[in-house]
């Protein structure tokens, strides 16, 4: 009898779940949710196709290519993919997502899920919508994984199951808050205790000084490849010749190296930051040398690489990407009025450098991967060596630099209001003057 109640008394909860889940939004909501991932889809099979189509020499059919087409695109969303045919016979991981191509299943999937939460009357009813519409895109992750589960290049089950839900979620839970006007998130207690002692003022300061600090480091890591690129010219040119001699086959190659700039612009921040890169387990890459001198893969990205010795005065001059790095973080960090007090301002960039360091790792994170087995299974900057790093240079040089700009902004400030009243007193003394001379 009492196994009975358990078991009515679990019927009634999950049939109370799913009642408060059903809305009128939910057949709307999961529908979104696949065509979603099937736009997606779509997309990446349009461009193998195309390049299958060019090919003088194909070396699959169809089902091959878009077999293709839907590793590539589980790859967006972070899964690992397995190499099957290689020449020690061990299967290889491939790590490395490629951070262009995810941008476009993100954006569909914040587009969906603006698309979800518009109709809703409730924030309530928007978040049933969003939980429908990941369904949605689940199942069709969930086919495409089956699809590739086996074949020469196959995907990690756990790995999909383990990124593209939270891509998923991220992303369409990001449009549906957007479109809902940006509602009060409902967080932990403990999570208020910490928040509630830092003033609402405090936020906007430290997030511009985080964003300043993350963009000119992006920026000077982008500047940093594209310099290799350019005083390697002929290696990088021969790497296109070697890998393909057909047209479809540099297309590709030269549509693969366009996703990775952005994480090229992300290893070039890791190179400026001092502790560089590593090249598998054989060869670290960083501004006081190279370490080792790995066999890497042929590919146009990779073959400017400086080879095994020490750091040259060029190679030093990277550490200035950091350091204006945190001089605008220290720059963002003081508002026009300088009207924060020294601790406060000096707070501020530091919270922003910490915030810095925090973004460059999880980017870090999403920019590296394996790339094989054995020598190259640790490819890429280290997330928790690129954080600290960050951290230390941003707050280190953004906390004096907020400091001498709100005393230069304070001064300049406390001398506008001098002259000011100068000028007034000046012009009060001429009227003065005026009405002793006149003759009325």
């Amino acid at each position: 009898m009492t196994a009975a109640r358990a078991v009515s008394l679990v019927f009634r909860r999950v049939r109370a779940a799913h009642e408060a889940l059903r809305t009128a939004e939910s057949v709307p909501a999961f529908t979104g949710g696949v065509l979603a991932a099937g736009l997606g889809l779509g997309g990446f099979a349009v461009l193998v196709l195309f390049l299958w189509i060019i090919s003088p020499f194909p070396d699959s059919g169809l089902y091959g290519a878009l077999h293709i087409a839907a590793d590539c695109w589980l790859l967006a969303h972070g899964t690992d993919l397995v190499r099957m045919e290689t020449v020690s016979g061990v299967p290889a991981p491939v790590g490395v997502t490629p951070l262009l191509l995810a941008a476009f299943p993100v954006w569909l999937l914040y587009r969906a899920g603006a698309d979800a939460a518009a109709p809703a009357s409730t924030d309530r009813a928007a978040a049933s919508a969003v939980a429908w519409l990941i369904g949605g895109y689940v199942a069709v992750a969930a086919g495409a994984a089956i699809f590739t589960s086996y074949g020469p290049v196959r995907s990690d089950a756990l790995s999909a199951a383990l990124h593209v839900p939270v891509v998923a979620a991220l992303a369409s839970a990001a449009g549906a808050w957007a479109e809902r006007g940006r509602p009060h998130i409902p967080l932990p207690a403990a999570f208020h205790r910490v928040t509630d002692r830092v003033p609402a003022g405090e936020v906007g300061p430290v997030t511009r000084s985080a964003a300043a600090g993350v963009a000119v480091l992006l920026a000077g890591g982008a500047a940093l490849t594209a310099v290799t690129l350019i005083l390697h010219p002929w290696a990088t040119g021969a790497s296109f010749s070697r890998l393909s001699e057909a047209l479809s086959g540099r297309l590709a190659v030269l549509a693969l190296s366009v996703a990775l700039i952005p994480n090229a612009a992300v290893w070039g921040a890791a190179y400026a930051l001092g502790p560089g890169f590593s090249l598998g387990t054989e060869a670290v890459v960083r501004p006081a040398g190279t370490v080792g001198d790995p066999v890497l893969p042929d590919f146009p990205l990779l073959a400017a690489l400086p080879h095994a010795g020490p750091g040259t005065v060029l190679t030093w001059l990277a550490l200035l990407v950091p350091a204006v790095a945190g001089v605008a973080v220290g720059w963002f960090a003081v508002d026009r009025e300088a009207s924060a007090s020294v601790g406060r301002t000096a707070a501020r960039a530091a919270l922003g450098g910490m915030a810095c360091g925090v973004v460059l790792g999880l980017l870090t994170e999403l920019a590296a991967g394996p790339l094989g087995s054995g020598a190259l299974a640790d490819f890429g900057p280290s997330r928790w060596l690129i954080a600290a790093a960050a951290v230390g240079w941003t707050a280190a040089i953004g906390t004096p630099t907020a400091l001498l700009v709100r005393l230069v902004r304070r001064y300049r400030a406390s001398r506008a209001v001098f002259d000011e009243d100068d000028e007034t007193g000046t012009d009060a003394d001429v009227d003065t003057d005026a009405e002793a001379t006149d003759p009325a």
